[in-house]
């Protein structure tokens, strides 16, 4: 019997397994390797790092941290959580076990350009050619030549947001036309933002550009940002019945707790700023709370 089982290895989840390890409670986390702070390949925004750290280097660094204090690292994904009068079974690598708590750090996963195949998103992200969050990184693209791929309400907050960077932004459609309401259009022709219609295709890196076409028109760009949102994982609490909100995150209280009893999350499964510093202070948060509603129930003493 597991004291605390955390599904998800990004920042959050390694976060809250420190802690708990450090409050002498024996823990298990499920790491299926693909967090989003691993596609980071420098981050200059998170707080003691002047010079930056890469994504990798960030969670190689958290892992020793937690195996250091006893954590149990599991590679793999969890397939299912199933309640067991107080505790839940967990299902994934391996056979069953049993936790009396269980934290859920599994992120979510951005959508991106299907006209981008694997290796050229791979390269262009690594090459700061392909970035998704202009709050990480935008001051990266200051004073340069900046597109984003997208269009209504998300595209054009994406867009006037980073008219704060730069004076060279270019909102893209990637499908075809755009769909804006006048107040949206009034918006961007103030901020003096170019719009282009879709479909957006033929990307390619040339010069230390991203370039792509849009209705024979060739493009190019030292960023590109796509602004299509992304696919929020919280099938494992959808299974438990648990409360989502109108944006698809999971809804917790104050102390990170969930509608079901003994199930927690934090991150950027939970609504909120999708950064490393906020993921981990509400993992901070949760493993705490979890500690203490864990000493209401038996002594956790030395």
């Amino acid at each position: 019997m597991f004291d605390c089982a955390i599904v998800g290895g990004g920042p959050a989840g390694l976060t809250a397994a420190i802690y708990l390890a450090r409050f002498h409670l024996r823990v298990r986390l499920l790491d299926a390797g693909d967090s989003r702070c691993a596609l980071i390949p420098l981050t200059r925004n998170h707080a003691g790092f002047p010079d930056g750290i890469s994504g990798i280097e960030l969670l190689d660094r958290m892992r020793a941290q937690a195996t250091k204090y006893g954590v149990e690292i599991v590679s793999g994904h969890c397939d299912r959580l199933e309640r067991a009068e107080e505790s839940f079974l967990v299902h994934g690598p391996g056979a069953p076990f049993s936790a009396r708590t269980v934290l859920l750090a599994t992120g979510v996963v951005n959508h991106r350009p299907a006209a981008i195949d694997e290796e050229l998103h791979a390269t262009a992200l690594q090459q700061g050619l392909l970035r998704y969050c202009p709050v990480c990184d935008g001051y990266e693209v200051t004073d340069k030549r900046v597109a984003v791929l997208g269009t209504g309400d998300r595209g054009c907050a994406e867009a006037i947001f980073l008219r704060g960077y730069t004076r060279d932004v270019t909102l893209i459609a990637p499908d075809g036309g755009h769909e804006f309401t006048d107040k949206q259009r009034r918006s961007l022709d103030e901020a003096g933002i170019a719009i282009v219609d879709g479909p957006a295709d033929g990307f390619r890196i040339e010069q230390d550009r991203l370039l792509l076409d849009t209705r024979g028109t060739s493009h190019g760009f030292d960023s590109v940002y796509p602004a299509l949102g992304s696919h929020i994982r919280t099938e494992l609490l959808y299974e438990l019945g648990g409360e989502r909100g109108e944006d698809g995150c999971i809804t917790v209280d104050t102390h990170q707790r969930t509608d079901v009893r003994w199930l927690y999350a934090a991150g950027d499964v939970v609504l909120g700023l999708d950064q490393i510093s906020h993921a981990m202070g509400e993992a901070g948060v949760a493993a705490t709370t979890i500690r203490n509603d864990l000493a209401q129930r038996y002594p956790v003493r030395r």
